[in-house]
């Protein structure tokens, strides 16, 4: 019954993100292509405060942080070296009855047997390794030595770029390298919507430092994610934290955090903090042969750092925004009737539109000329949707759906129409308690963001 319940709500938050422009299917008019998402006019806003806000955080607020933005094809051997072109695959085993095919770390047991997910039979094929990385080929011709790969990581090119941003920034250890891009894989199975894709984007971390601050270090990049979580109105008490155990972790990692949202569907991982130690540089530098060391001069000899990355995904944080901030309420309408309404709770950082603006009747030319006027105030500073469309308590609805936290209505007041008193102010209307407030125009920019930062 609570699985029906929870399945229930994400069909409509689904709905919703189509329905408001948040997230459409990619390719839809020729039937989309499974794994493969686009992004919709709020759900690119969405996308981008969520990118912004990261950046800012991580690297415009630190003196320890630096960015940069790596090619999504690189030389074969990088992924040769990392180990990705031999060993990242996953168990694919297939369904001899029904002829799907499945993770076979993934699909459900019964009586100590797999069984599959979709017809139940437990009729199935050996697992055999899958390899998840996209092929392509550079130059006419597709030939095994202009073979190339879509990364399916932005890591990589961090690791690769070490000397060069070492040489470049003048940082010295501790300091990190920021990147967000997009990555390919070629999941068996896309599923849960946006969770699992085969195209998605990282906000990705590798901060280098001294072998015996690895720990340390790993425990306080885990106060900090979840500090930023708190930050974009992803409460603490939604959060699992995951202590990976060694039997579990990749051989490398001394130490690894997964940190998993309460999505509709399941708790699931939402961004890995992983202590890597000196792994990935130790690998270039045997695969290239380029000195990718750091000097310590405190200690007056090369080492090779250890690192620890904090890896959260772009897509997947958009879904636990739009997840967590979809609500449903009954309210009593203007004429006593009770009705249904449909918000999304965004904190205001997040939401893609800051500020809708209303006259209250389109057809009052001193209204609507107050309104814009307004609205070109606000707009180069944030997401403005004027809207003059429909009755007031519509519109209120319409930017309910959207997530906006604020709007400003211009009625006869701010005109003097009704007296001095209210000449030069208007409604805000606060989306979550749907209460009106009379503002002076001259304070409605810098009380805006102050809330929206």
């Amino acid at each position: 019954m609570v699985k029906e319940k929870h399945s229930a709500r994400m069909e409509r938050i689904v709905s919703l993100c189509k329905r408001r422009g948040f997230i459409f299917q990619s390719s839809e008019i020729y039937g989309g292509l499974n794994g493969f998402w686009d992004y919709g006019p709020l759900g690119v806003e969405l996308k981008r405060n969520l990118k912004d806000f990261w950046w800012r955080r991580n690297v415009r607020e630190r003196e320890d942080m630096v960015g940069m933005d790596g090619s999504i094809i690189m030389n074969r051997r990088v992924w040769q070296a990392s180990g990705h072109e031999e060993t990242f695959s996953d168990p694919l085993v297939d369904c001899r009855v029904c002829n799907t095919r499945h993770r076979a770390d993934q699909l459900p047991e019964r009586d100590g047997k797999k069984y599959c997910s979709h017809c139940g039979s437990s009729n199935l094929t050996a697992p055999r390794a899958f390899n998840l990385m996209f092929k392509s080929h550079t130059g006419p011709l597709e030939d095994d030595d202009n073979l190339v790969y879509l990364r399916p990581e932005t890591a990589q090119a961090m690791f690769v770029q070490f000397r060069n941003v070492l040489d470049t920034s003048r940082q010295k250890l501790p300091f990190g390298i920021a990147q967000i891009g997009k990555a390919f894989r070629n999941e068996i199975n896309p599923r849960n919507y946006t969770f699992r894709s085969r195209e998605f984007e990282q906000m990705e971390i590798e901060y280098f430092c001294h072998a015996e601050d690895g720990l340390r270090l790993t425990d306080e990049w885990l106060k900090e994610r979840l500090k930023f979580y708190e930050d974009i109105g992803i409460p603490r008490s939604k959060i699992t934290i995951k202590d990976i155990p060694e039997s579990e972790r990749a051989f490398y990692s001394k130490k690894t955090y997964d940190l998993e949202y309460e999505f509709p569907f399941g708790v699931s991982e939402l961004e890995g903090i992983a202590y890597r130690t000196d792994y990935d540089l130790s690998r270039h530098i045997e695969h290239s042969g380029k000195p990718l060391e750091y000097f310590d001069e405190a200690a007056g000899r090369k080492i090779i750092p250890h690192v620890v990355e904090p890896s959260a995904g772009v897509d997947r944080t958009a879904l636990a925004l739009i997840c967590e901030a979809f609500d449903e309420e009954t309210v009593t309408g203007d004429k006593g009737q009770t009705e249904t309404r449909t918000v999304l709770r965004f904190h205001p950082r997040m939401a893609p539109i800051k500020c809708g603006v209303f006259p209250l009747l389109k057809n009052k030319p001193d209204l609507v000329a107050k309104a814009r006027g307004i609205a070109a105030t606000l707009r180069p500073h944030m997401q403005i949707f004027y809207d003059e469309t429909g009755a007031i308590g519509r519109r209120y609805r319409r930017q309910d759906e959207a997530g906006t936290p604020f709007c400003v209505t211009v009625d006869f007041d701010p005109l003097g129409e009704n007296g001095p008193t209210h000449k030069e102010t208007v409604t805000l209307r606060h989306r979550d308690a749907m209460t009106q407030e009379r503002v002076p125009i001259s304070e409605l920019l810098p009380r805006l963001m102050a809330a929206t930062l």
